[in-house]
């Protein structure tokens, strides 16, 4: 095996520690304002540390820690919070990040699709990193597919337009490409290849090491976003007063009043784009352990259903995450506040563009439309909600909710009537008459202070993924549960019915969702050309010098209704009596249906989890 360097072709090495040790030397030529793919910035960046190949430096500090100072928590709890911490993230690190792939969400590049290959850049990322798995794509077609679909931002439907055309067409025996834009992009996924181009920016120098921030412009991101094809059926530019049997009900962003009345405060004939950010600073598997801390955006004038697809995410910047020197500098206040300095000072100079005095033009659907972005939601997990709003992060401290200022003696207590959120105006009266301390606030200026309608203590709200798998869950029912037994005993009976009828997935009978041939769209209603039926039976038929036929039988569902075919933005569906013998290649994916309660023959497909 050899690898070529990119930057000067002509220069080939035999071993892996000579290309990465050529590659630094390399760097110091190239205008660190130029546009360079990360896996060779990252080398650049942290060259003097070596986290790409060192699994010690893992201990380096996590802006996660729950060690902070103050209202006396004890040591040696210190100490086991961040043992902790930093087994759980090491026991996470084998975990894909869940929420969004780095592929479907980065910055496309300008270049020609003939010049643009993900072949090079595969390649690169597998010598860089030592234990990244040799997984590479089948053959050139496929690779260059792969590249059309990031590089334009193809929709999954038109990518498997392009397959079946090309499929039709090219009289090939056996065809090069994958059987359908998921498997292609699922392929991507595991050859954990980061984003291919990104800004730097250098936050600081701590302890003779210089941190950078690697983003991408938050203008191109949203671009990107409403660049796609059918972002704009499923588009809002203004407040809707959605009621339900007359009474006002609330759905989408654009039903509730933070909407409402953030588009009143705008100039006559704006709109409003309401931004989404999610954060996860659990490991960065794709640069190693502990590195980088991810943050992602999204627009939530998209509709729920269309915004949960990964590829109305955009992957906004990778945050710097310090390291102590010792365990005596992470233990100290001023190490402390520098971590939650360099994070605010990131995030402003992420998000400073979007609040031009006069707003923003941006295209959608090839019309000019004048808008202001707020800050609507931030979704994160606890340790990082207390980061964005700069209250203390251990579970010691008086005030450990970032959303109130309850005591941490009465957060169980379901008796509680009075209760003094914590906002903006509150806040601040509390830091400059330097009296945080009683609230367990943190000495430094909150950034999103200064940012025009939002609320950062009730913007930051938990995301699913940490209250399912770290088993808050079970909690939250409980707690319903005593709420509704003061209420009503009946309703937590009504409840208890209705979750012991919801199945669990029975592998012997697996629901799945079919894509469908364009060509017969008219003879059939679909879910965006998926059509959903009950595996009976899988078969391989195999005839002499012919290629196998791995067929399914298939019984199938229809939608209940051809009007309201969706109900709480999930398809509302009936078993029907009609079979069929499938390929089992036009098999999308497996799915969750469900019945509907106290309904005869109706189902949902829940679209919520995969």
């Amino acid at each position: 095996m050899s690898w070529k360097c990119d930057f000067c072709p002509q220069r080939i090495f035999t071993t892996k520690t000579s290309y990465t040790n050529h590659i630094k030397q390399c760097l110091k030529s190239v205008d660190s304002s130029e546009e360079l793919s990360l896996e060779v910035m990252m080398i650049d960046s942290l060259e003097s540390e070596n986290l790409l190949n060192n699994e010690n430096n893992f201990e380096s500090i996590h802006e996660n820690s729950n060690e902070d100072e103050g209202e006396g928590e004890n040591e040696d709890e210190d100490n086991d919070s961040y043992n902790a911490e930093v087994e759980e993230e090491s026991l996470t690190s084998d975990i894909s990040h869940s929420s969004v792939s780095f592929f479907e969400n980065m910055e496309l590049s300008n270049s020609e699709p003939e010049n643009y290959s993900f072949n090079n850049y595969a390649s690169d990322y597998n010598n860089i990193c030592e234990e990244a798995e040799p997984i590479e794509f089948p053959n050139n077609a496929y690779a260059d597919l792969m590249a059309l679909v990031t590089n334009y931002n193809l929709s999954n439907e038109a990518t498997n337009a392009v397959i079946r055309f090309f499929n039709e067409h090219s009289n090939l025996p056996l065809s090069p490409l994958p059987k359908n834009a998921k498997k292609g992009r699922e392929l991507m996924e595991k050859m954990k290849i980061p984003t291919l181009t990104s800004k730097k920016h250098k936050i600081l120098t701590h302890n003779n090491i210089d941190y950078y921030l690697f983003y991408h412009p938050v203008l191109n991101c949203i671009k990107n976003i409403l660049s796609i094809s059918d972002i704009s059926q499923n588009f809002t530019l203004r407040f809707e007063n959605f009621k339900y049997k007359g009474e006002k009900a609330y759905s989408e962003q654009y039903t509730g009043n933070w909407w409402k009345n953030t588009e009143a405060s705008l100039p006559h004939g704006s709109n409003l784009l309401s931004i989404i950010l999610y954060s996860d600073a659990t490991t960065t598997d794709t640069l190693g352990k502990s590195s980088l801390h991810p943050i992602y955006i999204s627009i939530g004038n998209i509709s729920t259903k269309r915004r949960n697809k990964s590829d109305a995410k955009q992957l906004l910047g990778y945050l710097p995450i310090l390291k102590a020197k010792d365990k005596s500098e992470k233990k100290s206040k001023d190490f402390k506040k520098l971590v939650r300095l360099t994070f605010h000072n990131s995030m402003k100079f992420l998000l400073d563009p979007l609040f031009a005095e006069k707003g923003i033009d941006l295209e959608v659907d090839n019309k000019t439309f004048w808008f202001f972005p707020r800050i609507s939601t931030i979704i994160c997990d606890w340790p990082e909600a207390a980061t964005f709003s700069l209250v203390y992060k251990s579970t010691n401290s008086n005030f450990p909710c970032h959303f109130c200022l309850i005591s941490k003696t009465l957060l169980a207590d379901t008796d509680l009537s009075d209760v003094t959120f914590r906002n903006n105006e509150n806040m601040q009266e509390y830091f400059y008459n330097n009296a945080g301390q009683d609230v367990s606030l943190e000495n430094i200026p909150n950034y999103f202070w200064s940012l025009p309608s939002i609320n950062v203590y009730s913007a930051t709200v938990p995301d699913r993924m940490h209250h399912l798998d770290l088993g808050l869950f079970h909690y939250q029912i409980e707690f319903t549960q005593a709420l509704l037994q003061k209420q009503d005993s009946s309703l937590v009976n009504k409840i208890d019915n209705r979750l012991s009828k919801i199945p669990r997935f029975q592998k012997f009978q697996i629901n799945v969702a079919i894509s469908m041939d364009s060509n017969e769209s008219s003879d059939y209603q679909s879910d965006e050309g998926l059509c959903y039926g009950k595996i009976l039976l899988m078969a391989k038929i195999e005839i002499e010098e012919k290629p196998p036929l791995n067929l399914a039988l298939v019984q199938w569902y229809d939608f209940k209704f051809e009007k309201n075919s969706y109900l709480y933005n999930c398809p509302l569906l009936k078993l029907v009596e009609l079979y069929n013998l499938i390929p089992i290649e036009t098999i999308d994916n497996i799915v969750y249906i469900i019945p509907r309660f106290d309904k005869d023959n109706e189902y949902f497909v829940n679209k919520y989890i995969s």
